[in-house]
This record gives C-alpha cells, structure tokens and sequence, in this order.
C-alpha cells in the first residue's frame, strides 16, 4: 500500500505539470489580453485612453514578456504560495479568493450532507421495495429531479421564497451584511438564505445519487452471498448492510474524487442566477474579462483537488472493497 501512494504522488508531478501548462495555453488562446480588453471596454463607454498608462501597466503586469517566461514565473510563484494578482481587483489572487472562499466551501459542504441525507434512505428504501407502488413514486420524483435544470428550479424557489416566507433570495445574505465583518447577525442571515442554494444545487444530485445506488444494491441483493446469508438465519438489517450495501457503495467512494473540486468550484450557473457570493461567478468573470492569473490559478487549484480526490477514492475503494486490487494482473 505504501508502495502504491509513493508510486501515484511521484505521477501526479507530471500530471499537474501538464494540466498547469494546458490551462495556461488555453488563457492564452484568446487573441489579445486583459489590457486591450480594457482600452475597448473604455472606448465602448467614450473615455479616452492614455497609451503612456497602457504601456506602463503592461510591463508592470508582464505582458510585455515572452509567454514561455511568464508561464514559467507563474508557475514558479504558484509553488510557493504566490498565486499572482488580479487585474480586475486590483488585489493579489489570494485576497480576491480568500472572502468568497468559505461561503463556498459550506454552501458545497451543506449541499453534499443534504445529498447523502436524502439519498441513502430513499436509494436503500427503494431498492428493497422494489417493483412496489412507493419504488414507483420515488422513482418518478428522482427522474423528475434528473430532468428539471437548476437554474429554473432556482428562479422557481425564489419566487416561492419571497411570496410564502418574504425572504428575498438574491444573494446568500441581506444586502446590508455584504460589506460588513462575520458577526452573529450575519451568520443567522446566511442560514437564512443557505436552504434556496443547498436545495438547487442538491436536487439533481440527490437523484441520480438514488438512482444508482438502487442500481447498484438491486444487483448485489440478487447475488448467492445474500441468499445464503438470509438462509442461515442472519436478520435481514444485518444482512443489508454487512454485505450487499457496503459492496454498492463503490461508485459512491469513486465519487470523493469530483467532490472535492465541487467543494471549491460550486454550481456556477445556480451561482450567478441567484447571485451567491461564491467562487463560481468568480470564476466565470475571470474567464470573460481575461484576467488570467485570477481564473489560471483557480483552475490550477481545482485541478491539484482533482488529483488529490482520485488518489482518496482509489485507497477507499481499495480499502472498501476487497474484490479491487491496487495492482493489475491476473490473481489467483
């Protein structure tokens, strides 16, 4: 085992190498950068443009620099923490991150809870009802969970929130505590507006968390072990959740490894139409304006949280499930 994580931490060296230097290329791949966005943004709205200014902010921000040596550079400080500076903020990367960061982490945190909570139940429930008329009503709600997107469910919520409870779900606060420090106040306002995102961003999530999860149990429920477990007189709880639900879960632990990026990363789309102060419409207007050390850092993050989850996943599942080996080949 130990072997293993040694060999798979040497490998994603190279793997992170290779996504830093794809994600940089594709910020690249747009023609121009952030400041002739800038000077078209300013002539868009009439101003003038100072080009002694341009010039200035262009050898400050390195723009002036081949991009084979400001990849490098980026890099470079990336390892050491230095994450680059926004020119949309004005800010280093790290404080334009650093306040949207934890609202996301418990908006994704809250959400994946609200998941497991509301999944495992229904799944198990519903895998050992099978073919019965409650199976058929959960299935439907799951299906219809599947099909109905987000960012309608969203504008749905929010209008129901403000007529039934009078709470105006634009952003995850009210309006008067967006400027202001944590405080006792705003923390119970956040809780106030946290059900409308946790709800939206966890419904299609919650379904098909169902779907496979009843999948997955109906064929280990249907295998000799649970026959022969059940003919020796082992209760049926015990024999449930001993065998055929702790051999279902693979896909569930294969999950860690797009979970922890989704912690970071957040919905985007269910962000912008609600207006949360998360990462993702960060991200978004990161991407749109080109302000590349902004949105390649983030994306350098989420990809290291991928690496770093396949790895967790791939133990866990070792670790689960004896039937998967951390080596290829034929056993005997």
């Amino acid at each position: 085992m130990l072997a293993y994580i040694l060999r798979r931490i040497v490998i994603m060296i190279p793997t992170l190498l290779i996504a830093s230097a794809l994600i940089f290329a594709i910020i690249e791949l747009p023609p121009g950068d952030y400041l002739e966005s800038y000077i078209a943004e300013l002539k868009a709205q009439g101003e003038s443009v100072d080009q002694a200014q341009i010039e200035f902010l262009r050898q400050e921000y390195g723009f002036d620099k081949p991009v084979l040596e400001r990849y490098f550079s980026w890099l470079w400080g990336f390892t050491q923490g230095d994450f680059g500076y926004s020119f949309e903020y004005q800010l280093p990367v790290s404080d334009v991150v650093g306040d949207r960061l934890w609202l996301t982490v418990l908006v994704s945190f809250t959400t994946i809870i609200f998941t497991w909570v509301i999944a495992f139940p229904i799944g198990i429930y519903s895998a050992t009802h099978q073919y019965s008329w409650s199976d058929y009503g959960l299935t439907f709600l799951g299906l219809l969970g599947l099909a109905i997107p987000n960012f309608l469910l969203a504008l749905v919520l929010t209008y129901l929130a403000k007529i039934w409870f009078g709470t105006s779900i634009g952003h995850l606060m009210d309006p008067k505590y967006l400027t202001e420090p944590m405080s006792w106040d705003k923390f119970k306002s956040i809780l106030e507006h946290l059900w409308i995102p946790v709800i939206v961003i966890g419904t299609s999530g919650t379904a098909g968390m169902i779907r496979r999860l009843r999948a997955n149990l109906l064929d280990e429920l249907q295998k000799q072990y649970v026959i022969t477990a059940k003919a020796k007189g082992l209760k049926p709880f015990k024999a449930l959740v001993k065998y055929p639900l702790r051999m279902s879960l693979n896909f569930f632990i294969s999950d860690v490894g797009s979970i922890l990026p989704a912690i970071i990363s957040g919905a985007e789309i269910v962000a912008v139409v609600l207006s949360l102060e998360t990462t993702g419409p960060l991200l978004i207007a990161a991407l749109q304006s080109q302000d590349m050390y902004l949105a390649g850092s983030f994306l350098m993050f989420l990809a290291s949280l991928t690496v770093v989850g396949v790895l967790i996943s791939d133990i866990a599942l070792a670790m689960l499930d004896p039937r998967i080996r951390l080596s290829g080949g034929a056993t005997r």
